[in-house]
């Protein structure tokens, strides 16, 4: 039975920077599921271990061959059958075809090659996919396509698979669970998909503390974490009470000792002690008080020690929250009002007509394939393009746009900058107090976007479009989770649903869209 054992494995610049600590695990018949912050190493820990190199410590035995789902868009220049891996093979039995064999062709041959074609381009969605095309040109939901394609001809006995439903739809997400449901052997699958993560046999949280591996899927694993949390706060409580009672235990030895001198003198005064029985009686008693407060200051640093300790842990397990300003959206409050609006791009119809209205603080999801033109609708509403036909009447003053590129910022601001950029009467005092509502403080304002986290940019968004006189009473948001981690979505969803405005959304993550209980859906399948 094929495995995959990591033995101390590390990533990173080198030895002395490692992403994360040594990591063992072994991965026998089942799937695994990886996750942690964006630039924690998942990616290239899954690289080294397809490619056998690129650890800075320890090693992986692989016990079979490995098939690897990597991120990102193909390279101009390549084929879709350079990207399915078929291309040589393919050479070999046109030749055979043509009855121009070479060498050891007919040896080399893959002879049921073209059916095991067929049926995986079937499977993915692209029966009709012409193997010559470009594989660059194809929409980024069809890129993951062909690369799940290329793993069910190649058949490797290890599957590693890296993000392997961004950009992917309803449809192509059932894929991707039906394609690990079906794989007979080790899968290990790096992801931020809480509903993807949900059907894993186990996960593994990496970070620059260690490893943690729950059995069980995404619940079982929040539930694991939520108790960690939980025990933390609790931590951190206790250790303000400790510290709260040594601090009142500490100045109440301070008031005895200072009550037992006084007595003490009194009562020499009163017995006409002589001025040696007095001094020997007050060094007796001062060495008994020093005594007692050096061991009571002791206790109180000890426990303020456990409540910095405390402190940091609840910082480093316990998320931060985003508290919105209220944009007194009443129910009745007309928003939007669209009739008939149709969209077209380059004479080719993409939707409509369309009648939509928003009352009050609804809550909208877009359903639909890629291509629906759920986006190109959500562009139409924020004013970026006209409709091609029908009306629309809406107060755009009042809208806000979250995409999946939080394009809003720019990476080369500051966060200073940018705050200021979207709101043009903070001056720098009021752009900083702005800026430190949403936990940035001090020198955080000068730090450039790129540098920024996902849930640091998640946050600096919101202090953008929540910062003005009056708030945005419509959030757009167009597959917001996209490229955030789940510690960025989990801070964009506890946002979002204490939001009191109206919010419509395109979004193919279905936690998020649960999490936010968007209430009405509009089908956009044509």
């Amino acid at each position: 039975m094929s495995h995959i054992h990591l033995n101390g494995v590390c990533v990173g610049a080198d030895l002395l920077n490692p992403l994360f600590p040594p990591l063992s695990e072994t991965i026998s018949h089942e799937v695994v599921g990886l996750f942690g912050r964006n630039g924690c190493g998942k990616s290239t820990l899954l690289t080294a271990i397809a490619a056998g190199s690129g650890l800075v410590s320890g090693s992986v035995t692989a016990d079979g061959t490995i098939g690897i789902m990597k991120q990102g868009a193909f390279e101009k220049g390549v084929s879709v059958a350079e990207a399915l891996g078929v291309e040589c093979q393919l050479s070999i039995l046109a030749r055979i075809e043509r009855g121009e064999a070479q060498g050891t062709d007919l040896e080399d041959a893959d002879w049921d090659l073209p059916s095991r074609l067929e049926h995986a381009l079937s499977q993915v969605g692209l029966p009709d996919i012409s193997l010559e095309r470009p594989a660059h040109s194809l929409s980024g939901g069809q890129q993951c396509r062909v690369k799940i394609a290329g793993l069910q001809i190649a058949r490797p006995d290890i599957l590693l698979l890296d993000e392997p439903t961004n950009d992917l739809d309803e449809e192509g997400r059932a894929m991707v669970a039906k394609l690990l449901e079906d794989w007979d052997g080790p899968v290990l699958v790096a992801s931020h998909d809480r509903e993807l993560l949900e059907s894993m046999d186990r996960i593994i949280e990496l970070s620059p503390a260690g490893a943690l591996s729950v059995g069980g899927g995404w619940s079982t694993f929040k539930a694991q974490r939520d108790a960690i949390r939980e025990q933390a706060k609790d931590a951190l409580d206790q250790a303000e009470r400790d510290a709260s009672q040594a601090r009142a235990a500490q100045q109440a030895r301070t008031e005895r000792q200072a009550q037992r001198s006084r007595q003490g003198r009194q009562g020499a005064a009163r017995r006409d002690d002589s001025k040696l029985e007095i001094n020997v009686q007050k060094g007796r008693a001062e060495k008994t008080s020093a005594r007692n407060l050096a061991i009571g200051k002791e206790q109180v640093e000890d426990t303020i020690d456990a409540v910095s300790n405390a402190a940091a842990l609840v910082e480093r397990v316990v998320p931060v929250r985003i508290e919105l300003p209220r944009s007194r959206l009443l129910n009745g409050h007309v928003l939007l009002d669209a009739s008939a609006i149709c969209c077209e791009f380059s004479g080719m119809h993409v939707f409509g007509p369309l009648d939509l209205r928003i009352t009050g603080p609804e809550r909208i999801a877009f359903n639909g394939p890629n291509g629906s033109g759920k986006t190109s609708l959500l562009r139409i509403i924020s004013g970026e393009i006209p409709p091609s036909a029908g009306s629309l009447g809406c107060d755009r003053n009042a809208i806000a746009v979250l995409d999946q590129h939080l394009s809003l910022l720019k990476q080369t601001e500051s966060a200073l900058e940018a705050i200021r950029r979207h709101n043009p009467a903070l001056d720098r005092q009021s752009a900083h107090a702005a800026l430190a509502q949403y936990g940035f403080r001090s020198e955080w304002g000068q730090r450039d976007v790129q540098t920024l986290s996902g849930g640091e940019r998640v946050r600096l968004a919101f202090a953008c479009l929540f910062s003005a006189p009056e708030p945005p009473k419509l959030l757009i948001l167009d597959e917001p989770t996209n490229h955030l981690d789940i510690y960025a979505i989990e801070l964009l969803e506890q946002a979002l649903i204490d939001y009191d405005g109206a919010i419509l959304c395109v979004s193919h993550d279905l936690a998020f869209r649960r999490a936010l209980g968007l209430e009405k859906v509009i089908d956009m399948t044509h």
